[in-house]
Protein backbone atom coordinates (compact mmCIF):
# COMPACT_ATOMS: atom_id res chain seq x y z
CA UNK A 1 0.00 0.00 0.00
CA UNK A 2 3.10 2.54 0.87
CA UNK A 3 4.42 1.64 -2.43
CA UNK A 4 0.90 2.65 -4.88
CA UNK A 5 0.54 5.77 -2.93
CA UNK A 6 4.30 6.67 -3.15
CA UNK A 7 4.02 6.04 -6.94
CA UNK A 8 0.77 7.91 -7.27
CA UNK A 9 2.54 11.02 -5.48
CA UNK A 10 5.27 10.76 -7.75
CA UNK A 11 3.18 10.77 -10.83
CA UNK A 12 1.33 13.49 -9.25
CA UNK A 13 3.78 15.57 -9.09
CA UNK A 14 5.32 15.20 -12.23
CA UNK A 15 2.27 15.82 -14.14
CA UNK A 16 1.69 19.11 -12.04
CA UNK A 17 5.65 19.82 -13.10
CA UNK A 18 4.17 19.41 -16.95
CA UNK A 19 6.58 16.14 -17.04
CA UNK A 20 5.07 12.42 -17.53
CA UNK A 21 6.79 9.37 -16.41
CA UNK A 22 7.07 8.35 -20.37
CA UNK A 23 8.68 11.62 -21.41
CA UNK A 24 11.61 11.21 -19.43
CA UNK A 25 12.07 7.57 -20.68
CA UNK A 26 11.91 8.69 -24.27
CA UNK A 27 13.84 11.96 -23.91
CA UNK A 28 16.49 9.51 -22.75
CA UNK A 29 16.93 11.38 -19.28
CA UNK A 30 18.30 8.71 -16.46
CA UNK A 31 19.58 9.70 -13.17
CA UNK A 32 22.80 7.59 -12.07
CA UNK A 33 21.15 5.23 -10.33
CA UNK A 34 19.34 3.74 -13.21
CA UNK A 35 22.09 4.16 -15.56
CA UNK A 36 23.74 1.32 -13.69
CA UNK A 37 21.72 -0.90 -12.89
CA UNK A 38 20.90 -2.53 -9.61
CA UNK A 39 21.92 -1.51 -6.29
CA UNK A 40 23.07 -3.21 -2.82
CA UNK A 41 19.82 -3.01 -1.29
CA UNK A 42 21.87 -0.09 0.72
CA UNK A 43 19.18 3.18 0.74
CA UNK A 44 21.51 6.27 -0.37
CA UNK A 45 21.84 9.17 1.75
CA UNK A 46 22.53 11.35 -1.79
CA UNK A 47 20.75 14.46 -0.69
CA UNK A 48 20.00 15.68 -4.39
CA UNK A 49 19.66 13.82 -7.73
CA UNK A 50 22.49 12.87 -10.28
CA UNK A 51 21.48 13.79 -13.93
CA UNK A 52 23.55 12.35 -16.90
CA UNK A 53 20.98 13.10 -19.80
CA UNK A 54 21.91 11.74 -23.49
CA UNK A 55 21.90 13.95 -26.08
CA UNK A 56 20.27 13.29 -29.54
CA UNK A 57 20.92 10.79 -32.32
CA UNK A 58 22.17 13.71 -34.79
CA UNK A 59 24.46 14.98 -32.20
CA UNK A 60 26.51 12.13 -31.73
CA UNK A 61 26.33 11.38 -35.52
CA UNK A 62 28.00 15.40 -36.28
CA UNK A 63 30.55 14.54 -33.35
CA UNK A 64 31.75 11.68 -35.39
CA UNK A 65 31.36 13.17 -38.48
CA UNK A 66 33.47 16.26 -37.07
CA UNK A 67 36.04 14.63 -35.97
CA UNK A 68 36.61 12.24 -39.48
CA UNK A 69 36.43 15.23 -40.92
CA UNK A 70 39.54 17.06 -39.02
CA UNK A 71 41.72 13.42 -38.77
CA UNK A 72 41.29 13.28 -43.16
CA UNK A 73 42.49 16.90 -42.80
CA UNK A 74 45.36 15.81 -40.68
CA UNK A 75 46.23 12.97 -43.19
CA UNK A 76 46.45 15.26 -45.77
CA UNK A 77 48.64 18.01 -44.27
CA UNK A 78 50.99 14.72 -42.83
CA UNK A 79 51.13 14.27 -46.40
CA UNK A 80 52.22 17.79 -47.49
CA UNK A 81 54.92 17.58 -44.94
CA UNK A 82 56.00 14.46 -46.24
CA UNK A 83 56.45 15.84 -49.81
CA UNK A 84 57.89 19.40 -48.46
CA UNK A 85 55.15 21.51 -49.28
CA UNK A 86 54.47 22.37 -45.60
CA UNK A 87 57.19 23.46 -43.35
CA UNK A 88 57.15 20.59 -40.84
CA UNK A 89 56.98 21.83 -36.96
CA UNK A 90 57.86 18.98 -35.01
CA UNK A 91 60.88 17.61 -33.12
CA UNK A 92 62.83 15.14 -35.82
CA UNK A 93 65.62 12.79 -35.17
CA UNK A 94 69.06 13.64 -36.74
CA UNK A 95 70.15 12.66 -40.28
CA UNK A 96 73.34 10.76 -38.25
CA UNK A 97 70.31 8.88 -36.34
CA UNK A 98 67.97 7.70 -39.17
CA UNK A 99 69.23 4.04 -38.37
CA UNK A 100 68.35 4.91 -34.22
CA UNK A 101 64.99 3.31 -32.72
CA UNK A 102 63.14 6.38 -32.88
CA UNK A 103 62.93 9.16 -29.87
CA UNK A 104 59.66 10.31 -31.01
CA UNK A 105 56.78 8.39 -32.48
CA UNK A 106 55.46 10.38 -34.96
CA UNK A 107 51.83 8.54 -35.53
CA UNK A 108 51.13 8.26 -31.20
CA UNK A 109 51.79 12.64 -32.31
CA UNK A 110 49.04 12.49 -34.85
CA UNK A 111 45.99 14.16 -32.69
CA UNK A 112 48.52 16.52 -30.93
CA UNK A 113 49.91 17.47 -34.19
CA UNK A 114 46.95 17.99 -36.31
CA UNK A 115 43.71 18.61 -34.27
CA UNK A 116 45.21 20.19 -30.88
CA UNK A 117 48.06 22.81 -32.09
CA UNK A 118 45.42 24.27 -34.33
CA UNK A 119 43.22 25.00 -31.56
CA UNK A 120 46.06 25.44 -28.78
CA UNK A 121 44.97 28.87 -28.15
CA UNK A 122 42.30 27.93 -26.54
CA UNK A 123 44.80 26.38 -23.48
CA UNK A 124 47.64 27.04 -21.48
CA UNK A 125 46.79 30.91 -21.42
CA UNK A 126 48.85 32.69 -19.32
CA UNK A 127 47.81 34.56 -16.07
CA UNK A 128 48.94 37.79 -14.22
CA UNK A 129 47.46 38.13 -11.37
CA UNK A 130 45.86 36.07 -8.55
CA UNK A 131 43.13 33.42 -9.81
CA UNK A 132 40.34 34.79 -7.84
CA UNK A 133 36.92 35.12 -8.86
CA UNK A 134 38.22 37.80 -11.40
CA UNK A 135 42.00 37.51 -13.17
CA UNK A 136 43.97 38.94 -15.69
CA UNK A 137 44.94 37.15 -18.76
CA UNK A 138 48.07 37.81 -20.87
CA UNK A 139 47.71 39.17 -24.74
CA UNK A 140 49.00 36.25 -26.89
CA UNK A 141 49.06 35.89 -30.27
CA UNK A 142 50.26 33.54 -33.54
CA UNK A 143 52.05 33.83 -36.75
CA UNK A 144 51.88 30.58 -37.36
CA UNK A 145 48.60 28.68 -36.57
CA UNK A 146 49.64 28.17 -32.72
CA UNK A 147 53.15 26.52 -33.31
CA UNK A 148 53.87 29.41 -31.62
CA UNK A 149 53.20 32.84 -29.49
CA UNK A 150 53.91 35.78 -28.88
CA UNK A 151 52.83 38.52 -25.94
CA UNK A 152 51.34 41.52 -27.70
CA UNK A 153 51.75 43.39 -24.55
CA UNK A 154 48.21 43.97 -23.47
CA UNK A 155 46.17 42.19 -20.56
CA UNK A 156 42.55 41.42 -20.29
CA UNK A 157 41.37 42.67 -16.99
CA UNK A 158 38.73 41.66 -14.56
CA UNK A 159 37.23 38.15 -16.62
CA UNK A 160 35.54 36.12 -14.69
CA UNK A 161 37.33 33.15 -13.76
CA UNK A 162 35.10 30.11 -14.20
CA UNK A 163 37.62 27.42 -14.45
CA UNK A 164 39.73 27.53 -10.85
CA UNK A 165 39.66 25.76 -8.61
CA UNK A 166 39.06 28.23 -5.97
CA UNK A 167 36.04 26.37 -4.19
CA UNK A 168 36.06 28.42 -0.97
CA UNK A 169 37.41 31.39 -2.32
CA UNK A 170 41.23 31.04 0.12
CA UNK A 171 43.36 31.82 -2.91
CA UNK A 172 42.93 35.63 -2.00
CA UNK A 173 45.35 37.98 -1.10
CA UNK A 174 43.58 39.77 1.45
CA UNK A 175 46.77 41.49 4.12
CA UNK A 176 43.90 40.80 7.20
CA UNK A 177 43.38 37.38 6.36
CA UNK A 178 47.42 36.60 5.10
CA UNK A 179 49.33 38.00 8.08
CA UNK A 180 49.77 34.99 10.34
CA UNK A 181 51.40 34.08 6.50
CA UNK A 182 53.33 36.61 6.25
CA UNK A 183 54.34 36.29 9.83
CA UNK A 184 55.51 32.53 9.12
CA UNK A 185 57.28 33.13 6.05
CA UNK A 186 59.71 35.99 7.86
CA UNK A 187 59.97 33.24 10.92
CA UNK A 188 60.98 29.94 8.86
CA UNK A 189 61.61 31.59 4.83
CA UNK A 190 60.42 30.28 1.53
CA UNK A 191 61.64 26.91 1.76
CA UNK A 192 62.60 24.21 3.95
CA UNK A 193 65.90 22.59 2.03
CA UNK A 194 65.42 19.18 3.60
CA UNK A 195 62.95 16.44 4.30
CA UNK A 196 61.09 15.86 6.68
CA UNK A 197 63.03 12.35 8.61
CA UNK A 198 66.10 14.52 8.23
CA UNK A 199 65.78 18.13 9.53
CA UNK A 200 62.81 19.30 7.69
CA UNK A 201 60.37 18.78 10.32
CA UNK A 202 59.11 21.88 11.69
CA UNK A 203 56.45 22.42 14.35
CA UNK A 204 53.65 24.18 11.94
CA UNK A 205 53.99 20.69 9.81
CA UNK A 206 52.76 18.32 13.09
CA UNK A 207 50.47 21.16 13.83
CA UNK A 208 49.07 20.95 10.40
CA UNK A 209 48.69 17.00 10.75
CA UNK A 210 46.94 17.28 14.40
CA UNK A 211 44.52 19.80 12.68
CA UNK A 212 43.83 17.89 9.65
CA UNK A 213 43.10 14.57 11.96
CA UNK A 214 40.89 16.54 14.23
CA UNK A 215 38.96 18.41 10.82
CA UNK A 216 38.36 15.17 9.33
CA UNK A 217 37.77 13.40 12.91
CA UNK A 218 40.55 10.23 12.24
CA UNK A 219 43.17 9.23 14.76
CA UNK A 220 46.00 10.71 12.79
CA UNK A 221 47.38 12.41 9.63
CA UNK A 222 50.27 12.82 7.28
CA UNK A 223 50.91 15.73 4.94
CA UNK A 224 52.87 15.86 1.70
CA UNK A 225 54.22 18.72 -0.54
CA UNK A 226 52.46 17.37 -3.73
CA UNK A 227 48.90 16.40 -4.22
CA UNK A 228 49.77 14.12 -7.00
CA UNK A 229 52.79 12.37 -5.43
CA UNK A 230 50.28 11.97 -2.41
CA UNK A 231 48.40 9.07 -4.35
CA UNK A 232 50.86 8.01 -6.75
CA UNK A 233 53.76 7.57 -3.97
CA UNK A 234 51.55 6.37 -1.53
CA UNK A 235 49.77 3.20 -3.40
CA UNK A 236 52.35 1.54 -3.77
CA UNK A 237 53.37 1.35 0.17
CA UNK A 238 49.89 -0.02 0.86
CA UNK A 239 49.40 -2.61 -1.97
CA UNK A 240 51.37 -4.89 -4.27
CA UNK A 241 52.22 -8.12 -5.76
CA UNK A 242 49.16 -10.18 -4.68
CA UNK A 243 46.45 -7.34 -4.17
CA UNK A 244 44.01 -6.78 -5.99
CA UNK A 245 42.47 -2.80 -6.76
CA UNK A 246 39.32 -2.09 -7.41
CA UNK A 247 39.35 1.12 -9.69
CA UNK A 248 36.47 3.22 -10.91
CA UNK A 249 36.81 3.63 -14.55
CA UNK A 250 36.97 7.32 -13.76
CA UNK A 251 39.53 7.56 -11.17
CA UNK A 252 42.06 10.45 -11.64
CA UNK A 253 45.73 9.66 -12.99
CA UNK A 254 47.44 9.77 -9.75
CA UNK A 255 45.28 6.93 -8.53
CA UNK A 256 45.58 5.10 -11.53
CA UNK A 257 49.73 5.82 -11.60
CA UNK A 258 50.22 5.02 -8.27
CA UNK A 259 47.98 1.47 -8.53
CA UNK A 260 50.43 0.56 -11.37
CA UNK A 261 53.05 1.48 -9.80
CA UNK A 262 51.73 -0.64 -6.74
CA UNK A 263 52.41 -4.17 -8.78
CA UNK A 264 49.13 -4.96 -7.66
CA UNK A 265 46.34 -6.39 -10.17
CA UNK A 266 44.28 -3.73 -11.39
CA UNK A 267 40.30 -4.19 -12.10
CA UNK A 268 38.17 -1.34 -13.82
CA UNK A 269 34.73 -1.42 -12.48
CA UNK A 270 31.74 0.93 -14.18
CA UNK A 271 31.29 4.33 -12.48
CA UNK A 272 29.26 4.23 -9.88
CA UNK A 273 28.06 1.09 -10.48
CA UNK A 274 27.08 -0.93 -7.83
CA UNK A 275 26.68 -3.84 -9.32
CA UNK A 276 29.78 -4.26 -11.31
CA UNK A 277 31.61 -3.42 -8.09
CA UNK A 278 29.82 -6.38 -6.05
CA UNK A 279 30.22 -8.96 -8.84
CA UNK A 280 34.13 -8.11 -8.97
CA UNK A 281 34.25 -8.91 -5.04
CA UNK A 282 32.55 -11.49 -5.51
CA UNK A 283 34.96 -13.20 -8.33
CA UNK A 284 37.56 -12.25 -6.39
CA UNK A 285 36.50 -13.67 -3.51
CA UNK A 286 35.27 -16.91 -4.88
CA UNK A 287 38.57 -17.40 -7.73
CA UNK A 288 41.19 -15.71 -5.85
CA UNK A 289 44.46 -15.09 -7.39
CA UNK A 290 44.80 -16.11 -11.43
CA UNK A 291 46.24 -19.45 -11.75
CA UNK A 292 47.29 -20.26 -8.34
CA UNK A 293 43.76 -19.25 -7.19
CA UNK A 294 45.67 -18.46 -3.77
CA UNK A 295 43.04 -15.49 -1.68
CA UNK A 296 44.06 -12.30 -2.83
CA UNK A 297 46.26 -10.82 0.46
CA UNK A 298 44.44 -7.58 0.17
CA UNK A 299 41.34 -5.96 -2.12
CA UNK A 300 41.78 -2.17 -1.89
CA UNK A 301 38.63 -0.53 -3.45
CA UNK A 302 39.56 2.85 -4.68
CA UNK A 303 37.59 5.63 -5.30
CA UNK A 304 36.92 9.65 -5.72
CA UNK A 305 34.99 12.38 -3.58
CA UNK A 306 33.87 13.82 -6.62
CA UNK A 307 34.74 12.95 -9.90
CA UNK A 308 36.44 16.27 -11.36
CA UNK A 309 35.14 15.60 -15.21
CA UNK A 310 31.46 14.20 -14.47
CA UNK A 311 30.73 16.28 -11.50
CA UNK A 312 29.29 13.30 -9.51
CA UNK A 313 30.00 12.30 -6.40
CA UNK A 314 30.68 8.73 -4.85
CA UNK A 315 28.16 6.41 -3.94
CA UNK A 316 29.76 6.43 -0.52
CA UNK A 317 27.02 4.54 1.60
CA UNK A 318 26.81 1.30 -0.72
CA UNK A 319 30.29 1.12 -1.37
CA UNK A 320 31.07 0.94 2.22
CA UNK A 321 27.88 -1.74 3.16
CA UNK A 322 30.10 -3.41 0.14
CA UNK A 323 33.32 -3.05 1.43
CA UNK A 324 32.06 -4.28 4.97
CA UNK A 325 30.46 -7.57 3.41
CA UNK A 326 33.24 -8.65 1.41
CA UNK A 327 35.92 -7.58 4.04
CA UNK A 328 37.90 -5.12 1.62
CA UNK A 329 39.64 -2.14 2.26
CA UNK A 330 38.48 1.62 0.81
CA UNK A 331 40.63 4.16 -0.55
CA UNK A 332 38.81 7.31 -1.19
CA UNK A 333 39.77 10.11 -3.06
CA UNK A 334 38.16 13.45 -1.21
CA UNK A 335 40.98 16.07 -3.50
CA UNK A 336 37.59 17.88 -5.12
CA UNK A 337 35.12 16.91 -1.75
CA UNK A 338 36.87 18.21 0.71
CA UNK A 339 35.75 21.91 1.98
CA UNK A 340 33.63 21.78 -1.00
CA UNK A 341 30.60 19.26 0.36
CA UNK A 342 28.88 18.77 3.58
CA UNK A 343 27.56 20.90 6.36
CA UNK A 344 30.59 22.22 7.20
CA UNK A 345 32.82 21.47 4.68
CA UNK A 346 34.33 17.82 5.95
CA UNK A 347 33.45 16.51 2.89
CA UNK A 348 31.55 13.07 1.11
CA UNK A 349 31.89 11.10 4.72
CA UNK A 350 29.82 14.34 6.30
CA UNK A 351 27.60 15.29 3.24
CA UNK A 352 26.11 10.62 3.15
CA UNK A 353 26.41 10.84 7.30
CA UNK A 354 29.32 8.08 6.99
CA UNK A 355 31.32 7.37 10.12
CA UNK A 356 34.90 8.71 9.33
CA UNK A 357 36.24 5.36 10.73
CA UNK A 358 34.34 3.44 8.03
CA UNK A 359 37.18 4.48 5.32
CA UNK A 360 40.19 3.28 5.81
CA UNK A 361 42.61 5.52 3.77
CA UNK A 362 41.04 8.99 3.31
CA UNK A 363 43.27 10.79 0.68
CA UNK A 364 42.59 14.65 0.46
CA UNK A 365 44.41 17.94 -1.49
CA UNK A 366 44.72 20.84 -0.24
CA UNK A 367 45.47 22.60 -3.67
CA UNK A 368 41.57 23.49 -4.17
CA UNK A 369 39.30 24.04 -1.53
CA UNK A 370 42.32 25.53 0.71
CA UNK A 371 44.02 27.71 -1.50
CA UNK A 372 47.28 26.02 -0.70
CA UNK A 373 49.50 23.13 -2.57
CA UNK A 374 49.85 19.31 -0.88
CA UNK A 375 47.88 16.31 0.13
CA UNK A 376 47.11 14.48 3.08
CA UNK A 377 46.83 10.76 3.96
CA UNK A 378 44.19 10.29 6.86
CA UNK A 379 43.25 7.63 8.49
CA UNK A 380 44.25 4.88 11.88
CA UNK A 381 47.03 5.74 14.06
CA UNK A 382 49.06 2.38 12.88
CA UNK A 383 48.34 2.95 8.93
CA UNK A 384 49.78 6.47 9.07
CA UNK A 385 52.67 5.61 10.98
CA UNK A 386 53.41 3.05 8.55
CA UNK A 387 53.01 5.11 5.67
CA UNK A 388 55.76 7.29 7.69
CA UNK A 389 58.75 4.99 6.78
CA UNK A 390 57.43 2.89 4.08
CA UNK A 391 56.12 5.74 1.86
CA UNK A 392 58.31 7.22 -0.69
CA UNK A 393 56.73 10.61 -0.82
CA UNK A 394 57.34 10.46 2.79
CA UNK A 395 60.96 9.53 2.82
CA UNK A 396 62.76 11.14 0.02
CA UNK A 397 60.21 14.96 -0.61
CA UNK A 398 61.04 17.63 0.32
CA UNK A 399 59.03 19.21 3.27
CA UNK A 400 56.08 21.16 2.71
CA UNK A 401 57.32 24.98 2.33
CA UNK A 402 56.46 27.05 5.83
CA UNK A 403 54.41 29.86 4.10
CA UNK A 404 52.11 27.12 2.42
CA UNK A 405 51.56 25.08 5.55
CA UNK A 406 50.60 28.14 7.76
CA UNK A 407 47.96 29.30 4.30
CA UNK A 408 46.45 25.61 4.92
CA UNK A 409 46.32 26.10 8.77
CA UNK A 410 44.27 29.29 8.46
CA UNK A 411 41.98 28.41 6.31
CA UNK A 412 41.60 25.18 7.91
CA UNK A 413 40.67 27.17 11.12
CA UNK A 414 38.51 29.20 9.62
CA UNK A 415 36.54 26.41 8.49
CA UNK A 416 35.99 25.17 11.71
CA UNK A 417 35.47 28.36 13.58
CA UNK A 418 39.06 28.22 15.33
CA UNK A 419 39.44 31.49 14.13
CA UNK A 420 36.59 33.08 16.14
CA UNK A 421 34.91 33.76 13.28
CA UNK A 422 32.22 32.17 11.55
CA UNK A 423 33.23 33.43 7.91
CA UNK A 424 34.33 29.61 7.11
CA UNK A 425 30.71 28.37 7.32
CA UNK A 426 29.89 31.70 5.60
CA UNK A 427 31.65 30.48 2.33
CA UNK A 428 30.76 26.73 2.48
CA UNK A 429 26.92 27.98 2.53
CA UNK A 430 27.85 30.28 0.12
CA UNK A 431 29.61 27.90 -2.40
CA UNK A 432 26.27 25.31 -2.29
CA UNK A 433 24.13 28.25 -2.99
CA UNK A 434 26.01 29.38 -6.02
CA UNK A 435 26.15 25.74 -7.29
CA UNK A 436 23.07 25.10 -7.19
CA UNK A 437 21.54 28.83 -8.90
CA UNK A 438 23.91 28.07 -11.54
CA UNK A 439 22.87 24.40 -12.15
CA UNK A 440 19.02 25.43 -11.95
CA UNK A 441 19.10 27.88 -14.21
CA UNK A 442 21.79 26.27 -16.61
CA UNK A 443 19.08 23.50 -16.78
CA UNK A 444 16.45 25.81 -17.28
CA UNK A 445 18.05 27.39 -20.41
CA UNK A 446 18.59 23.89 -22.19
CA UNK A 447 22.28 22.84 -21.49
CA UNK A 448 23.09 19.42 -20.55
CA UNK A 449 25.11 19.14 -17.54
CA UNK A 450 26.50 16.49 -16.03
CA UNK A 451 26.96 15.41 -12.35
CA UNK A 452 24.88 15.88 -8.58
CA UNK A 453 23.15 18.87 -7.77
CA UNK A 454 25.81 19.20 -4.86
CA UNK A 455 29.09 19.27 -6.98
CA UNK A 456 30.74 22.31 -7.17
CA UNK A 457 31.88 21.04 -10.83
CA UNK A 458 29.47 21.93 -13.49
CA UNK A 459 30.41 20.08 -16.78
CA UNK A 460 28.16 21.64 -19.47
CA UNK A 461 27.87 19.20 -22.74
CA UNK A 462 29.53 20.35 -26.00
CA UNK A 463 29.80 17.47 -28.20
CA UNK A 464 31.35 18.48 -31.17
CA UNK A 465 34.96 19.26 -32.14
CA UNK A 466 34.18 22.66 -33.32
CA UNK A 467 31.55 23.74 -31.20
CA UNK A 468 34.43 22.86 -27.89
CA UNK A 469 36.38 25.65 -29.78
CA UNK A 470 34.10 28.40 -30.45
CA UNK A 471 32.86 27.85 -27.13
CA UNK A 472 36.00 29.01 -25.41
CA UNK A 473 36.55 31.82 -27.98
CA UNK A 474 33.13 33.11 -27.53
CA UNK A 475 33.48 33.33 -24.21
CA UNK A 476 37.02 34.99 -23.45
CA UNK A 477 35.62 37.62 -25.76
CA UNK A 478 33.14 38.07 -22.86
CA UNK A 479 36.06 38.48 -21.18
CA UNK A 480 34.91 35.08 -19.32
CA UNK A 481 37.37 32.41 -18.96
CA UNK A 482 36.16 28.77 -18.90
CA UNK A 483 38.19 25.61 -19.58
CA UNK A 484 37.12 23.04 -22.10
CA UNK A 485 38.02 19.32 -22.17
CA UNK A 486 37.52 17.29 -24.99
CA UNK A 487 39.22 13.56 -26.71
CA UNK A 488 41.28 11.90 -25.23
CA UNK A 489 40.19 13.60 -21.66
CA UNK A 490 37.06 12.58 -22.52
CA UNK A 491 35.35 10.01 -23.97
CA UNK A 492 34.92 10.90 -28.26
CA UNK A 493 31.40 12.35 -28.12
CA UNK A 494 31.24 13.97 -25.02
CA UNK A 495 33.77 16.74 -24.88
CA UNK A 496 32.70 19.40 -22.72
CA UNK A 497 33.24 22.95 -20.69
CA UNK A 498 34.05 22.68 -17.02
CA UNK A 499 32.57 25.37 -15.16
CA UNK A 500 33.85 25.52 -11.74
CA UNK A 501 31.89 27.35 -8.49
CA UNK A 502 33.54 29.44 -5.76
CA UNK A 503 32.39 30.95 -2.92
CA UNK A 504 33.61 34.24 -3.96
CA UNK A 505 31.83 34.41 -6.97
CA UNK A 506 28.88 37.32 -6.70
CA UNK A 507 25.27 36.72 -7.62
CA UNK A 508 25.93 39.27 -9.92
CA UNK A 509 28.92 37.10 -11.23
CA UNK A 510 26.99 34.44 -11.45
CA UNK A 511 23.98 36.20 -13.40
CA UNK A 512 27.03 38.07 -16.29
CA UNK A 513 28.24 34.44 -16.69
CA UNK A 514 24.60 32.91 -17.37
CA UNK A 515 23.64 36.15 -19.76
CA UNK A 516 26.51 34.96 -21.78
CA UNK A 517 25.92 31.63 -21.74
CA UNK A 518 22.52 32.11 -23.49
CA UNK A 519 23.39 34.17 -25.79
CA UNK A 520 26.47 31.91 -26.71
CA UNK A 521 24.38 28.91 -26.54
CA UNK A 522 21.58 30.66 -29.02
CA UNK A 523 24.73 31.59 -31.26
CA UNK A 524 26.15 28.24 -31.37
CA UNK A 525 23.13 25.75 -30.99
CA UNK A 526 24.23 24.40 -27.92
CA UNK A 527 21.07 23.94 -26.03
CA UNK A 528 20.56 20.30 -26.41
CA UNK A 529 18.38 19.35 -24.04
CA UNK A 530 14.92 18.05 -24.58
CA UNK A 531 13.72 18.79 -20.69
CA UNK A 532 11.47 21.35 -19.31
CA UNK A 533 12.72 22.28 -16.03
CA UNK A 534 11.32 24.57 -13.58
CA UNK A 535 11.82 26.33 -10.47
CA UNK A 536 10.14 23.86 -8.66
CA UNK A 537 11.76 21.34 -6.29
CA UNK A 538 13.69 18.45 -7.76
CA UNK A 539 12.81 14.90 -8.66
CA UNK A 540 12.92 12.18 -6.71
CA UNK A 541 13.54 8.66 -7.92
CA UNK A 542 10.69 6.14 -7.03
CA UNK A 543 13.44 3.63 -5.36
CA UNK A 544 14.18 6.53 -2.49
CA UNK A 545 9.87 5.72 -1.42
CA UNK A 546 10.30 2.18 -1.59
CA UNK A 547 13.59 2.14 0.10
CA UNK A 548 11.35 4.67 2.84
CA UNK A 549 8.48 2.36 2.73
Amino acid sequence: MARTTANGNLKLYLNQNGLKCEDIKRNGYHNRRQKNGPGTGVASRQPRQESFEQAPMYVAVMTYLGFGIVTLFGYLRDFLRAVGLEKCHLAQEREEQKDFVPLYQDFENFYTRNLYMRVRDNWNRPICSLPGPVFDLMERVSDDYNWTFRLTGGTIHNAINMGSYNYLGFAENNADFLKTVADKTRQYGVGVGSTRQEIGNLGIHEELEQLVANFLRVESSMTFGMGFATNSMNIPALVGKGCLILSDELNHTSLILGARLSGALIRVFKHNNMHSLEKMLREAISSGQPRTHRPWKKILIMVEGIYSMEGSLVRLPEIVALKKKYKAYLYLDEAHSIGAVGPTGRGVTELFNVNPSDVDVMMGTFTKSFGAAGGYIAGKKELVDYLRSHSHSAVYATAMSPPVTEQIIRAMKCIMGKDGSTEGIRRIHKLAENTRYFRARLKEMGFIIYGNDDSPVVPILLYMPGKVVAFAREMLERKIGVVVVGFPATPITEARARFCLSAAHTKAMLNQVLHHMNEVGDHLCLKFSRLKYSSCPNLHDEKDFELGS
